[in-house]
Protein backbone atom coordinates (compact mmCIF):
# COMPACT_ATOMS: atom_id res chain seq x y z
CA UNK A 1 0.00 0.00 0.00
CA UNK A 2 2.14 2.63 -1.46
CA UNK A 3 0.44 5.89 -2.60
CA UNK A 4 2.52 8.78 -4.58
CA UNK A 5 0.75 12.03 -4.86
CA UNK A 6 1.18 14.74 -7.42
CA UNK A 7 1.36 18.52 -7.07
CA UNK A 8 2.43 21.67 -8.79
CA UNK A 9 0.69 21.87 -12.06
CA UNK A 10 -1.08 24.14 -14.22
CA UNK A 11 -0.97 26.29 -17.00
CA UNK A 12 1.87 28.57 -17.95
CA UNK A 13 3.42 31.09 -20.79
CA UNK A 14 6.76 29.69 -23.08
CA UNK A 15 9.53 30.52 -20.74
CA UNK A 16 7.77 30.30 -17.61
CA UNK A 17 8.09 28.15 -14.94
CA UNK A 18 6.93 25.27 -12.90
CA UNK A 19 7.64 22.83 -9.99
CA UNK A 20 6.19 19.52 -9.53
CA UNK A 21 5.86 17.61 -6.28
CA UNK A 22 5.34 14.12 -5.51
CA UNK A 23 5.57 12.66 -2.33
CA UNK A 24 4.68 8.93 -1.31
CA UNK A 25 3.27 7.37 1.48
CA UNK A 26 2.69 3.60 3.34
CA UNK A 27 5.09 1.07 4.98
CA UNK A 28 8.25 0.86 2.76
CA UNK A 29 11.06 -0.42 3.60
CA UNK A 30 13.58 2.01 1.05
CA UNK A 31 12.61 3.93 -2.01
CA UNK A 32 15.40 3.45 -5.03
CA UNK A 33 14.91 5.91 -7.43
CA UNK A 34 12.38 7.97 -8.07
CA UNK A 35 11.22 10.09 -11.69
CA UNK A 36 9.47 11.62 -13.69
CA UNK A 37 7.52 10.79 -16.72
CA UNK A 38 5.21 12.27 -19.45
CA UNK A 39 2.77 11.54 -21.86
CA UNK A 40 1.21 13.98 -24.63
CA UNK A 41 -1.61 13.14 -26.71
CA UNK A 42 -0.88 10.40 -29.31
CA UNK A 43 2.73 9.79 -27.93
CA UNK A 44 4.41 7.15 -25.69
CA UNK A 45 5.33 7.58 -22.40
CA UNK A 46 8.84 9.01 -22.21
CA UNK A 47 11.21 9.50 -19.38
CA UNK A 48 11.88 12.93 -18.15
CA UNK A 49 13.99 12.37 -15.14
CA UNK A 50 15.35 10.13 -12.24
CA UNK A 51 17.06 10.14 -9.55
CA UNK A 52 18.97 7.38 -7.21
CA UNK A 53 18.32 7.15 -3.30
CA UNK A 54 22.29 8.30 -3.30
CA UNK A 55 21.26 11.35 -5.53
CA UNK A 56 22.65 10.36 -9.23
CA UNK A 57 20.52 11.89 -11.76
CA UNK A 58 19.66 10.96 -15.31
CA UNK A 59 17.72 13.37 -17.61
CA UNK A 60 16.15 13.70 -21.04
CA UNK A 61 18.20 15.00 -23.61
CA UNK A 62 14.92 17.40 -24.54
CA UNK A 63 15.34 18.37 -21.14
CA UNK A 64 19.12 19.26 -20.21
CA UNK A 65 20.00 22.49 -18.64
CA UNK A 66 16.08 23.19 -18.54
CA UNK A 67 15.31 20.94 -15.41
CA UNK A 68 15.90 19.82 -12.31
CA UNK A 69 14.71 17.13 -10.31
CA UNK A 70 15.52 16.55 -6.39
CA UNK A 71 14.90 14.75 -3.57
CA UNK A 72 14.08 14.65 0.21
CA UNK A 73 14.88 10.72 1.29
CA UNK A 74 13.75 11.76 4.87
CA UNK A 75 10.26 13.01 3.26
CA UNK A 76 9.80 10.25 0.12
CA UNK A 77 9.71 13.21 -1.35
CA UNK A 78 10.65 14.07 -4.99
CA UNK A 79 10.31 17.60 -7.28
CA UNK A 80 11.16 18.34 -10.50
CA UNK A 81 11.76 22.19 -10.99
CA UNK A 82 11.06 23.03 -14.81
CA UNK A 83 12.30 26.38 -16.20
CA UNK A 84 12.28 27.76 -19.54
CA UNK A 85 9.19 25.59 -20.36
CA UNK A 86 8.36 25.27 -24.27
CA UNK A 87 5.23 24.13 -25.96
CA UNK A 88 6.77 20.68 -26.48
CA UNK A 89 6.75 20.59 -22.98
CA UNK A 90 2.66 20.18 -22.45
CA UNK A 91 2.12 16.73 -21.14
CA UNK A 92 0.60 14.80 -18.41
CA UNK A 93 3.68 14.16 -15.63
CA UNK A 94 3.74 10.96 -14.03
CA UNK A 95 5.84 10.40 -10.66
CA UNK A 96 6.98 7.22 -10.37
CA UNK A 97 8.89 4.98 -7.41
CA UNK A 98 11.11 1.88 -7.36
CA UNK A 99 10.31 0.58 -3.90
CA UNK A 100 11.62 -2.06 -2.48
CA UNK A 101 8.71 -3.33 0.00
CA UNK A 102 9.32 -3.87 4.01
CA UNK A 103 7.20 -7.21 3.77
CA UNK A 104 9.49 -9.27 1.78
CA UNK A 105 11.72 -6.93 -0.14
CA UNK A 106 10.08 -7.75 -3.21
CA UNK A 107 10.28 -4.38 -5.82
CA UNK A 108 8.04 -2.77 -7.07
CA UNK A 109 6.85 0.57 -8.71
CA UNK A 110 4.46 2.55 -8.06
CA UNK A 111 2.98 5.76 -10.04
CA UNK A 112 1.27 8.96 -9.06
CA UNK A 113 -2.40 10.17 -10.55
CA UNK A 114 -0.48 12.47 -13.09
CA UNK A 115 -0.82 16.06 -13.40
CA UNK A 116 -1.33 18.32 -16.38
CA UNK A 117 1.14 20.86 -17.73
CA UNK A 118 -0.01 23.04 -20.34
CA UNK A 119 2.31 25.41 -21.95
CA UNK A 120 0.66 28.14 -24.18
CA UNK A 121 0.85 31.39 -24.81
Amino acid sequence: QVQLVESGGGLVQPGGSLRLSCAASGIMFRINAMGWYRQAPGTQRELVATVTSGGVTNYADSVKGRFTISRDNAKNTVWLQMNILEPEDTAVYYCNADVLMARNYVRRDFWGQGTQVTVSS
